[in-house]
């Protein structure tokens, strides 16, 4: 038997991805799984000089990322998957996607992408069953001055790990937003290179801060060492000649006495 004959649509949608793959320098995957229509749209908007995204049915993609020779990419269509087109450095378009995320409530089966963590201190919550709420999924709790208090720091998740019911509801009594919602990069290509979300997460603060360490030491080593570079040329002149200057002040003293 024959396959089916695909229709006149789907091949012409085929064919419109297949052709705007091969238009970009960069290819993104997302997965749009659980990102509310509003927060899809404002950043849609805000990424419109930046990038393109497109969404399609899964059976598509895969047949468009097989046409445009990017089968490198086809095992990273999750969820809900749709596709990030750009000519800009990934890294930077994976940052700004990164900054427009803002915090939201966990909801019964999302997973905890960090350590979910409650800290000690009062709340303004009453008395009454909300502190069964919280004790039930371990949240050390009790009354003081007439509200509930956290008694001591707890992880009530950990990362990677699905969120109950019982703990949703508990995060939300006590106002704490465990999730984030924008953009989520799955995977970008650039050039046959494959960079997963995890190779992409960088803390800026931290790499920069490692940068700057690395020039100190690098720095204190060329001097220390003797070896010259155009950055440390004058440090060293500068510090032979007082070096210099000081075996010949505690020579003179030696020949006086």
């Amino acid at each position: 038997m024959k396959d089916r004959e695909p229709k006149p649509e789907k091949k012409k949608a085929v064919e419109e991805l297949t052709k705007l793959l091969n238009s970009y320098s960069v290819i993104g995957i997302l997965n749009l799984y659980k990102t509310p229509a509003s927060a899809f749209q404002k950043i849609k908007r805000e990424l419109k000089d930046r990038a393109m995204i497109k969404v399609a049915k899964k059976s598509l993609l895969l047949f468009a990322l097989e046409k445009a020779n990017k089968n490198n990419l086809k095992d990273f269509l999750e969820g809900y998957p749709a596709l990030i087109l750009t000519n800009s450095n990934p890294f930077k378009l994976f940052l700004f996607l990164k900054k427009k995320k803002t915090p939201a409530f966990a909801k019964p089966g999302d997973i905890a992408v960090r350590d979910i963590e409650v800290k000690a201190g009062p709340t303004d919550l009453l008395p009454g069953p909300a502190i069964s709420t919280l004790t039930k999924v371990g949240i050390p709790a009790k009354v003081e001055t007439g509200k509930i208090a956290i008694m001591k720091d707890k992880i009530v998740c950990k990362a990677g790990e699905k969120i109950s019911m019982d703990l949703a509801s508990a995060l939300q009594l006590i106002k704490l937003e465990t999730m984030e919602v924008g953009l989520n990069v799955v995977v970008f290509e650039e050039k046959g290179v494959v960079y997963k979300k995890e190779q992409m997460d960088i803390d800026e603060e931290k790499l920069m801060n490692d940068i700057q360490l690395a020039i100190h030491n690098a720095f204190n080593l060329s001097i220390n060492s003797g070896y010259p570079t155009k950055e440390t040329i004058e440090f060293i002149l500068s510090k032979a000649y007082w070096n210099a200057k000081a075996l010949e002040s505690q020579t003179k003293t030696e020949v006086v006495k």
